[in-house]
């Protein structure tokens, strides 16, 4: 993204000059804006810069189902920290780095801190696959921090454990991650990743519903348009209290209630008061989003179909040559066919379909 800014919308470019008992607001050059500062420094504060981004579903572009045979990203700097309920206050740092990149990895060297006091330890070599540290025997909580430097930018992965270790659900297994770049103009930015919620690593329909969040069922009101009407019946008396209306065998409303000030209803379990004024609500409980309605299956995005909402779909023209016939016989022959086939092999290829 890029930004032009002028000097005539900066109003701290503006400062007062004196000339013959005159002042005037003279603006300043926009390199002694950049660099007339403290130590070369820019003189722009509090500058902001509104921007508006106007999307919506069809700018996301189509999502498609896929197998789910994809590589994870991160395979360079990727640990696992763990204890045990035998010896609860040793961690160990396990290395989980393809190994298929050990060639690159020689670029990179990777340092911990355990998070107690102890010196930074850099790591040369697991002995056999992961190293240890055991901590003082008291009830503490520490964080643990992997660095990986290399050329191109710092990553780091923290991780807040508690000692001793007990065998309880862990509601944050991955940690923060961290990367800072070292080029560019978010260098010495750190952006980092919370993964604080099971859904990040394991998608299952289970986690996804409703009541995880809320108790179930749960109320939805709203004003809504009567629907008196759709219990209307044959007769003098249109409206019956108490009695079923029927549509195609099943009980589809009946009237609850009638008097001076609301007529009270039920539509296919749908709730409804119709006030004396014309105002219509309606309540129902509802379970939110429940497992019979999901279906956990991976996506990937087309990037060819950004800006489309849906499939692409391929489309093509059909031209009939209507082949050797009278010049004042009907097209109405058309009419009797109602697909493809049918239109193919009417009248012994009567129609030439190209």
């Amino acid at each position: 993204m890029y930004v032009n800014i002028s000097p005539g919308d900066l109003s701290t470019l503006i400062h007062d000059v004196t000339v013959s008992g005159q002042t005037f607001g003279v603006y300043s050059g926009m390199t002694q804006m950049l660099t007339g500062g403290t130590n070369n420094t820019s003189l722009f504060t509090g500058l902001t810069i509104p921007v508006l981004l106007l999307q919506n579903t069809v700018d996301i572009g189509y999502y498609s189902v896929f197998d789910g045979a994809i590589l994870q990203q991160n395979v360079v700097s990727n640990f696992i920290f763990s204890s045990t309920t035998t010896n609860p206050y040793e961690w160990f740092v396990f290395n989980t780095v393809d190994s298929e990149f050990n060639a690159f990895l020689q670029l990179s060297s990777y340092f911990i801190d355990w998070g107690d006091g102890s010196p930074q330890q850099q790591i040369t070599n697991y002995s056999p696959n992961s190293i240890s540290h055991v901590y003082p025997n008291v009830n503490s909580e520490y964080t643990i921090t992997m660095y990986q430097n290399n050329p191109w930018g710092n990553t780091t992965v923290s991780k807040i454990i508690q000692v001793p270790f007990v065998n309880v659900p862990n509601f944050n297994p991955q940690g923060t991650a961290y990367f800072t770049p070292n080029v560019g103009a978010w260098t010495a930015t750190p952006i980092s990743y919370n993964y604080i919620f099971t859904g990040d690593s394991v998608n299952v329909v289970s986690a996804q519903t409703s009541n995880n969040y809320t108790s179930v069922p749960f109320t939805i009101t709203g004003l809504t348009s009567s629907r008196i009407t759709e219990l209307q019946q044959y007769g003098t008396n249109q409206y019956v209290l108490l009695l079923p209306v029927k549509k195609e065998g099943v009980d589809f409303g009946i009237i609850t209630d009638i008097n001076l000030s609301y007529t009270a209803y039920t539509i296919q379990d749908v709730n409804y008061i119709d006030f004396a004024d014309g105002t219509t609500i309606y309540e129902i409980q509802s379970s939110g989003l429940i497992e019979e309605w999901m279906v956990a299956e991976p996506l990937v995005k087309d990037e060819l179909l950004l800006g489309v909402a849906g499939q692409a779909e391929i489309q093509s023209n059909v031209f009939i040559e209507r082949g050797k016939n009278s010049a004042y016989e009907r097209v109405q022959r058309i009419g009797e066919v109602d697909n493809l086939g049918d239109l193919i092999k009417y009248g012994y290829r009567f129609f030439n379909v190209i």
